[in-house]
């Protein structure tokens, strides 16, 4: 506990930094976020068994040819999930998010990959199972989802890495879709945090083992301290690049980082791995922005 409760006051911490080193620099914070359109495909595709790398996925949305046969599933998976990743930067400030935005988002995800259930929820006989977990029953899932979205606004006085961890694992627990539910579940804490003035995360492909063991936790004890530190160290990570860039820092890798100060390099990856340090990772590298010398 007491280690997520360092994440709450770090986050508070780095948000103001944020306001403050944001002002007047809305063409930087536009790029940056353009910029990461990519990663944030690729690590969400990547979670679901998608065999795209990075490159693979940036020359995909750039309308590169690629050097190996991509399934057209592949191509559409990526393309759908950057026009989802991109609107919602804009969309999530115009309006709250509600069931009807929700199967909005699925649509848009899913079209020209399964048209008979892009936009809707299971129904019927529409049973999936993930792992060992069979989700509810289809009948149940809007009366869920529902239930979730509330719960999460009667929350608004707590912290929102709570809140994001509670209502992820409440959505991805119910499974309310045949098909995309991951990706549209992570597409989703990134809409609740854009709308409430933080900064969108990027949950990592390298951290999809500990990612499902805070499924497992929840389904197993209904606790939610996994997903809250794996968002906690998420949300830490993207203000600490933000910051790094907005503060004209000098951006640097964490092995150049290593060799300038005669430090070993696999502390430091430690360290940027748990968040004590104000490292960030780009592209799959620990980058670290360092003060400039005045």
């Amino acid at each position: 506990m007491a280690k997520v409760l360092h994440i709450f006051n770090t986050i508070s911490r780095l948000r103001e930094r944020y306001y403050t080193a944001s002002v007047g620099k809305q063409a930087l914070l536009k790029l940056l976020n353009e910029a990461e359109v990519a990663e944030q495909v690729y690590n969400s595709n990547a979670i679901e068994n998608s065999t795209l790398t990075l490159e693979e996925t940036e020359k995909i949305l750039l309308q590169i040819d690629l050097d190996r046969y991509i399934t057209e599933r592949e191509i559409f998976e990526a393309k759908n999930l950057a026009q989802v990743v991109s609107y919602i930067d804009k969309g999530a400030k115009e309006q709250e998010l509600t069931l009807e935005v929700i199967l909005s988002l699925h649509k848009m995800l899913i079209s020209n990959i399964r048209d008979d259930i892009a936009g809707r929820f299971r129904k019927d006989n529409e049973f999936v199972r993930v792992g060992s977990h069979i989700a509810p029953n289809p009948k149940e899932v809007a009366g869920r989802l529902k239930k979730m979205l509330s719960e999460y606004n009667a929350a608004s006085h707590e912290n929102i890495i709570k809140r994001i961890a509670g209502l992820h694992l409440a959505f991805e627990y119910t499974h309310p879709f045949c098909d995309g539910n991951g990706r549209i579940g992570r597409v989703i804490n990134n809409y609740l945090l854009i709308r409430e003035g933080f900064v969108p995360i990027n949950i990592k492909f390298i951290d999809r083992k500990k990612y499902y063991e805070a499924f497992k936790e929840f389904d197993e004890k209904g606790a939610t301290t996994i997903m809250e530190e794996i968002v906690g160290k998420a949300l830490t990570n993207s203000y600490h690049k933000r910051l790094a860039y907005l503060e004209g820092a000098h951006i640097m890798t964490l092995a150049e980082y290593a060799k300038i100060n005669k430090i070993s390099h696999s502390n430091l990856i430690n360290k940027a791995s748990r968040q004590t340090i104000e490292a960030f990772l780009e592209k799959g590298v620990w980058k670290i922005g360092v003060a400039q010398k005045k």
